[in-house]
């Protein structure tokens, strides 16, 4: 399938100012993501210290993973079945509140708490994440998808640089729990922007079954679809192989480099705030430079996704050196760009060719892969850590299987490629 030629494509600046929809999105992503990473550096950096394992930091990153997997079949039927803008509403709130219990937090013993709230926070994230690349359809029309898209990741990434950065910064000068609390906050404020999407229609549910059987079935109706396209399968995989191989896994070793190699601020929080900040700026600026060259064209978005593959390699290469931190931070902007390529075109891609009707579940399939993916590497790095392997060699072994997709897509792309030159010549 081939996108639209650039011509009929919107700006970002043109997309932001005429759509209030979009931009109400957009403002509410951005104060949510702020504390999203806030939470992160200070769970990350609150467990670290009451444990000192590198196995119980990797835990972190496998409860995170693992609560929206197991909420995404449902958060898609939900969000094909009912309005998309109450499902956005009801999960910030509800993040809100869950977030100011990680303030009972104190000591080892309560660790267990800490793992139960990043649970229930993640699994309505899980409902929040799948619906809000559901409703990008509903509020930007078809020409403008790869903007809005490429909007809504850079946003990411910026948030990650800025929210990674600050909330290190407010971790190690103000404590963790001030950064909890923020985090709190910033959902609140959120949804009060979110309120300000207006929608001329919403998933209606009136006259549907609403069953478990009838939610089941409906999964199981948008997985055969998803199933059944194999193209449509691989986009969606895209996001797997990322966090198996460097996505996750790397997070984990970042912060066990912060603990044991270059410990800066309390807890390390100052390192692995000032790391996860420049993967944040590898992967909002390599899609913006990227866009540029594809022109939104279908091949050309492809082979984007196959360079996101190389150059995540050779920034896991880079890293694996642990010289300097100037060479792990190099590293990690050269991972995160590569992250950021395949992250944003899988995306365009998968908005391009999903059926609205079952957009919802397709992107919840592809967020539970993902979040399964994000729990393996996350339990791979710990457990490596925890035998005692050492970081050098974890990162050179991630970059050497990381080869297979890259491979593997490539070989994809030469037949789509092949694929169009015959329609052409025909």
């Amino acid at each position: 399938m081939t996108t639209n030629p650039r011509e009929t494509s919107v700006t970002y600046f043109g997309l932001i100012r005429s759509n209030a929809n979009f931009r109400s999105l957009w403002y509410g992503q951005i104060v949510s993501l702020l504390g999203d990473w806030f939470n992160l550096i200070a769970s990350a950096a609150l467990v670290g210290s009451l444990t000192q394992s590198g196995f119980a930091v990797g835990g972190l990153f496998v409860v995170r993973a693992l609560a929206p997997f197991v909420a995404s079949p449902i958060a898609g039927v939900v969000a094909d079945r009912y309005s998309r803008r109450t499902i956005l509403l009801g999960a910030d709130i509800l993040r809100g509140i869950t977030v100011f219990g990680f303030l009972l937090v104190r000591d080892t013993s309560d660790v267990w708490l800490l793992y139960t709230l990043t649970a229930i926070q993640l699994a309505i994230s899980g409902f929040f994440f799948t619906t809000r690349n559901a409703i990008l359809p509903d509020i930007v029309p078809p020409q403008a998808l790869a903007t809005a898209n490429t909007i809504t990741s850079a946003t990411w990434s910026t948030m990650l640089a800025l929210g990674a950065a600050l909330g290190g910064l407010v971790a190690g000068f103000f404590g963790v729990y001030t950064a909890f609390v923020i985090d709190g906050c910033t959902f609140f404020l959120s949804a009060m922007l979110i309120a300000g999407i207006h929608l001329n229609r919403s998933a209606s549910s009136q006259q549907q079954d609403k069953t478990m059987r009838a939610f089941f079935a409906d999964y199981v109706t948008g997985l055969r679809i998803l199933v059944g396209e194999v193209d449509l399968l691989l986009i969606a995989l895209q996001k797997t192989f990322l966090m198996l191989f460097f996505g996750s896994t790397f997070q984990v070793l970042l912060v066990a480099i912060s603990e044991t190699v270059f410990m800066i601020g309390e807890r390390g929080s100052l390192a692995v705030g000032m790391m996860f900040a420049t993967m944040g700026l590898g992967t909002g600026t390599s899609p913006l430079l990227a866009r540029l060259f594809t022109k939104d064209q279908d091949l050309k978005v492809r082979m984007a996704i196959l360079l996101g593959y190389c150059l995540a390699a050779l920034g896991l290469v880079v890293t694996s050196s642990l010289a300097s931190f100037a060479a792990v931070l190099a590293g990690t902007f050269i991972v995160g760009s590569g992250g950021g390529l395949l992250w944003v075109f899988s995306t365009q891609l998968l908005l391009q060719r999903s059926p609205d009707q079952v957009r919802g579940r397709i992107f919840a399939s592809e967020f539970a892969c993902f979040s399964l993916a994000t729990a393996a590497g996350a339990t791979l790095a710990g457990v490596a850590l925890h035998q005692k392997v050492g970081i050098h060699t974890i990162l050179l072994a991630m970059a050497i299987v990381s080869l297979a997709p890259a491979v593997g897509w490539a070989l994809w792309t030469w037949r789509a490629k092949t694929a169009q030159n015959s329609v052409a010549r025909s």
